[in-house]
């Protein structure tokens, strides 16, 4: 099939404007042109959907593209459109007068790539459209949807290896940025009927800072971190529909362009705030983890956790919708005790079978062992996904260098409270416990007689929070949710009590501060571009999106625009050459934007 791949790589530079595949893409799109079926895992950004779109473009047949979201297919197909490829999506926003003209395309030969919602494709008309027309490829994205493993489930998607029967096993792709082995496991049972050729990409994502902080005035330090990257484009996440519209009145107050986004909201008024998003400059979301799949904004360059992620999986998910477009981003994680009650009572009720539930504390346990890590967060991160490497030098830890202590002294003060209350009390009062604070429950349990009262009063109340936290992470110590939030001990935390093992701290943690530090090292490589001129050239960009009715990213992204700043072109030759100019946009707006570059000559 090297002829097929030689075409596919001219299809890259001329239709595209890359002039090569980024690392993992070829692999792929070589094993679906030999026609093997496959699984592809691979990281946010990493160009997942060239892994089909480029086979779409140089054999027979159409391509249909399971998609879970009418938005998501929409910014595509106008992706698509713009890059001079025949696309289109079959969905209910669809009028039918274009729903059937989509249909004719199909069955014409004319359509390259269809998109669909996995609810559509079961429909028995478009099943039996499909099968008399030549379906070259099926793609499943975000596939980790078809596992009740997935931090995503969705039960329309375990349709999905039906319709690919009922269309004649027909060669399939399926891809995902985030599924951990039992996931990956799920897919391969229940999208194919043999396992595929499977790639496993790095996880790692080296443009993106990863940093998070104890919660300490929460909503001060987002204020602290949004107003680092004003005018620039971000997603804050919350736990709570309320928190999300309170925390955007704030940073409007505050000067930002902020909008609420959640389920809750009116769907106009939702379906509103997403497309001034995507389709427009310096707006931060303030959004519940309803906005999330299908948010393919490449020039994202901040994302904010409020309040604590729900897995290492979803964590992941979440800050890889920052720096889409290789450029650097930032990316902050706020966390506390009140968050880890919250999780873990979620998960508790549930109503999920036991071994779900056991599954997602295990799962849960590892996003805090992230949060207290004292070695290097990405080390951590990837550490998770069975992936090793080295320092990153590219956050929190790195960057600050946390002094690391023995502990464990503390932790032995700490679970000696926990078994002398007899492992029946929450942290506050075990804080009471040993800092010796006289409270009406310390009075009535007669606590204050215990060998631990007051044994920790040489720290404060936000330090044995941060110990409580860190015992945890490590393991030691245990939060049952079923019995009102208590702490009870561990066998590990039962060796550190005997003095069999020791435990590190961090003393960061301990003595951190309200403020918090915002850009990364590595901002956004403008440097060697003309600011007026980059201005101007977004301006121009921002009309142009304006009249075809597409976000500002599919005319031109960010990184395209900051090269002609950079490089400044003056023919359509060496405009050609600039990242992200294919001969489609070359011949439609090419001369325009070489005008501009001129006038700022």
């Amino acid at each position: 099939m090297t002829g097929l791949l030689n075409d596919a790589k001219a299809c890259l530079e001329t239709v595209f404007g890359f002039p090569s595949f980024r690392p993992g893409q070829e692999e792929v799109v070589q094993a679906v042109l030999d026609g093997e079926d496959v699984l592809a895992v691979m990281p946010t950004g990493s160009g997942k959907s060239l892994c089909y779109q480029l086979p779409a473009l140089v054999r027979p047949g159409v391509t249909v593209v399971v998609s879970p979201l009418i938005s998501l297919m929409r910014d595509q197909v106008g992706q698509l459109r713009e890059y001079g490829v025949e696309a289109a999506s079959l969905n209910s926003s669809n009028d039918p007068d274009e729903n059937r003209r989509v249909q004719q395309s199909i069955r014409d030969g004319s359509l390259r790539i269809l998109y669909v919602a996995p609810e559509r494709l079961m429909l028995p008309g478009t099943v039996r459209m499909l099968r008399e027309s030549q379906v070259a490829l099926l793609a499943i994205d975000e596939a980790h949807c078809v596992s009740q493993w997935g931090h995503d489930f969705r039960p329309e998607y375990l349709e999905l290896g039906k319709a690919r029967a009922e269309l004649g096993q027909v060669q399939t792709i399926a891809l995902t940025a985030t599924a951990d082995v039992p996931t990956r496991s799920d897919i391969g049972s229940k999208l194919f009927d043999a396992p595929p050729r499977t790639f496993i990409r790095s996880f790692d994502r080296p443009n993106l800072r990863l940093w998070m902080r104890a919660k300490n005035k929460a909503p001060k330090q987002i204020q602290e971190f949004v107003a680092a990257h004003k005018g620039e484009n971000g997603i804050i996440y919350c736990s709570s529909r309320r928190k999300t519209e309170e925390l955007a009145a704030t940073l409007a107050q505050a000067g930002h362009r902020a909008l609420p986004y959640h389920a809750g909201l009116d769907p106009a008024v939702r379906h509103k705030n997403q497309d001034v998003f995507l389709q427009e400059d310096g707006v931060v979301v303030v959004a519940t983890v309803a906005f999330g799949m299908g948010i393919d904004k490449p020039d994202v360059r901040f994302v904010g956790h409020a309040d604590l992620p729900q897995s290492v999986e979803a964590y992941y998910q979440e800050i890889g919708r920052a720096g889409r477009d290789g450029l650097p981003a930032d990316t902050m994680t706020l966390y506390g005790l009140d968050d880890m009650r919250f999780r873990r009572m979620q998960i508790e009720e549930s109503g999920a079978p036991e071994e779900r539930k056991r599954i997602e504390r295990q799962r849960f346990n590892a996003l805090i062992a992230l949060c207290e890590t004292p070695r290097c967060r990405r080390q951590a991160l990837l550490a998770y996904f069975d992936e090793i490497s080295s320092p990153c030098g590219n956050c929190d830890l790195c960057q600050d260098k946390p002094e690391v202590f023995d502990g464990t002294v503390e932790a032995q003060k700490a679970m000696s409270a926990i078994l002398r209350t007899g492992e029946r009390f929450g942290t506050e009062h075990l804080i009471d416990v040993l800092v010796g604070n006289m409270t009406d429950v310390v009075r009535a349990r007669r606590h204050d007689s215990l060998p631990t009262f007051g044994v920790g009063r040489d720290r404060n109340a936000r330090e044995w929070r941060s110990i409580f936290r860190q015992l945890y992470g490590a393991g030691l110590i245990y939060l049952d949710i079923a019995e009102f939030g208590r702490w009870t001990v561990t066998d590990e935390g039962r060796a550190v009590l005997r003095g069999a093992e020791r435990i590190d701290l961090r003393k960061d943690v301990l003595e951190q501060s309200a403020k918090t530090k915002g850009k990364s090292k590595g901002a956004v490589p403008v440097a060697d571009a003309d600011t007026d001129l980059l201005a101007a050239l977004k301006e121009l960009r921002g009309s142009i999106a304006k009249r075809i009715r597409q976000p500002a990213y599919v005319v031109f992204t960010d990184r395209t625009l900051i090269e002609m700043a950079s490089q400044r072109p003056a023919s359509l030759d060496q405009m050609h050459h600039i990242h992200g100019v294919g001969q489609s946009k070359l011949e439609r707006y090419g001369q325009t934007f070489l005008d501009v570059i001129a006038r700022h000559g």
